[in-house]
């Protein structure tokens, strides 16, 4: 099949879904325009604080949300079951989980003084249910913080020359923040300025890599990316998340573009199969590959960036659709390039062994295999290595605006689960509390990695199922139609809970016990989450009687 007509199928879906469904839920969620958001009534300069411009803010959602999932998720299912049930998914998905859970949980905190979905939980489901949730979201959030410190750490050992372009970025967005706030200069001639630094860092960067000489290099890297984590999440969100988060979205709209103009120049058919098998060495279809694609339908962590700091810097309630559900479409189609990328731009059982999608996979590259299938498709409108470098570059500028929003969001739930709920005094101080953190997340990620990812998969969306359910409750105490909500919600619930347990067993089998205990307690504290919101929602309807 013409990859041109695949993607085609997809951003026709996104663009209707987008105007229909998203006004659907906004009369829904009732958006009121003249309603002041948390990011005016409570400004602090630190966490609260009104965006110059909803596109600001869309930067450093997006780039928030993006990272590596949405791509390294559809690369990792297409070779394991093939392209249909992937693409299936990712549209589906996007369009009637993920938007739908990003939207709700974005409206619900700035509904609620911008609280963390922790905070919300205990408002609506009560105290009992906000510590065991707050303690659910505090590990699977250690998960996305090792996963994707190690995912970085190995590009940088692999790719060299993308590892100033990567830290340059960090040091232009300080530039920005210091020139917009600071400097009040205006938006638009700061925003040309810094991309064309952007350009002069990527070309530098490729002439001087950096490479480390030693055994241990990954680990140094592993603890360069952690430590960078502590300070950027500790810092004001003027200084460096906001602009950073921002510029990167340059980034990756522009990888975005340039991806599908390679698929209108050379519009490459698909190599890969439609449909391989229902079983394969990983694991069902149902539920593994829908936990693996994760953030590329729907993701847990989104409502995490949602009520954790997007939420505190929505400047008016008419940008929540752009930003909550517009954002998640505009990720559901960025996992359609990324899928098409292998499927279309790397080859299946061939001999060019640089360039056979199956091969490049036993390596465990993912990263690598997305950067060749990119460089493919593009090499119509300039080298395919130019292409392959600025692919990894793109990924990488997104992995750090998800380590520190993970690491500050970890933080926020600290101090509110062990700092105030646990009584622990020390652990309310935020430099404490994201140390204590950044060790945890340390210890995971110096172990085998790549086996966290499908922990990660499954507890990112379990996460997003109990985020769905808090959100469908509130809306039926609020005597609202919830079935919109409710049905992702049960999906999502049957879908991780299968996944954990399947993974539980094999983790024992092969006396991988930290991972296998992990995955109980995710398994345990869910079924609490659900006694317990079943019991109130039991109870309202017996209120009403």
């Amino acid at each position: 099949m013409n990859s041109l007509f695949v993607a085609g199928i997809a951003l026709f879906s996104f663009l209707f879904f987008y105007v229909v469904y998203g006004k659907y839920l906004e009369k829904l969620w009732e958006i009121d325009e003249n309603r002041k958001t948390p990011a005016w009534v409570k400004t602090d300069g630190v966490d609260y604080l009104p965006a110059k411009h909803y596109l600001i803010l869309f930067g450093h959602h997006f780039a928030s949300i993006a990272g590596a999932g949405p791509i390294l998720g559809p690369v990792i299912a297409v070779c394991l079951w093939g392209w249909g049930p992937a693409f299936l998914w990712i549209v589906l998905g996007s369009i009637f989980l993920g938007g739908v859970h990003d939207f709700s949980s974005l409206v619900l905190s700035v509904r609620n003084e911008g609280q963390t979905i922790g905070e919300l939980t205990k408002r609506i489901l009560g105290e009992k249910s906000k510590v065991l949730f707050s303690l659910f979201l505090w590990f699977s959030l250690s998960l996305v913080i090792a996963v994707f410190s190690a995912v970085t750490a190995k590009t940088f050992i692999e790719e060299p020359e993308i590892v100033l372009p990567t830290f340059f970025l960090i040091i232009n967005a300080i530039i920005f923040g210091y020139l917009v706030y600071k400097k009040n200069l205006p938006f638009l001639l700061v925003t040309i300025f810094c991309l064309f630094l952007l350009f002069v860092f990527f070309l530098f960067g490729k002439e001087v890599p950096v490479v480390l000489k030693f055994k241990s290099g990954i680990k140094i890297w592993i603890s360069i990316l952690l430590i960078y984590s502590y300070v950027a999440s500790v810092l004001p969100v003027n200084l460096l998340l906001q602009p950073r988060d921002y510029l990167s979205s340059f980034i990756l709209f522009f990888g975005i573009f340039l991806g599908y103009l390679g698929l209108l120049t050379s519009h490459p058919k698909i190599n890969a199969p439609f449909y391989i098998s229902f079983r394969s060495e990983t694991g069902f279809l149902w539920p593994i590959m829908f936990v693996i694609i994760a953030c590329g339908a729907i993701s847990g962590f989104h409502g995490l960036v949602s009520s954790g700091t997007t939420s505190k810097q929505i400047a008016n309630e008419r940008d929540i659709k752009k930003i909550g559900y517009g954002a998640m479409l505009t990720e559901g189609f960025l996992s359609i390039l990324a899928l098409l990328c292998v499927s279309a731009g790397l080859f299946w059982c061939s001999q060019n062994y640089e360039l056979n999608y199956p091969d490049l996979m036993k390596k465990g590259d993912w990263i690598g295999t997305f950067a060749r299938g990119y460089g493919q498709i593009l090499k119509r409108l300039f080298n395919p290595e130019i292409g392959k470098l600025f692919a990894i570059i793109m990924i990488n500028s997104f992995v750090l605006t998800t380590l520190d929003t993970a690491t500050r969001i970890s933080r926020y739930i600290t101090e509110e689960l062990f700092g105030e709920a646990f009584k622990i005094k020390f652990l309310k101080n935020r430099f404490i509390a994201t140390l204590f953190v950044i060790l945890f997340a340390g210890y995971l990620a110096f172990g085998n990695w790549q086996k966290i990812w499908p922990v990660f998969g499954a507890s990112n969306q379990l996460v997003a199922g109990i985020t769905l359910f808090i959100c469908a409750t509130y809306l039926i105490i609020k005597g609202k139609n919830s079935i919109s909500v409710m049905i992702p919600t049960i999906i999502m619930f049957l879908t991780t809970i299968t996944a954990l347990t399947i993974q539980m067993k094999n983790f024992y089998i092969k006396k991988q016990f930290l991972l296998g205990n992990i995955s109980l307690i995710l398994i345990i504290l869910s079924f609490f989450m659900i006694n317990e919101g079943v019991r109130i929602l039991f109870s309202l309807t017996e209120k009403r009687r």
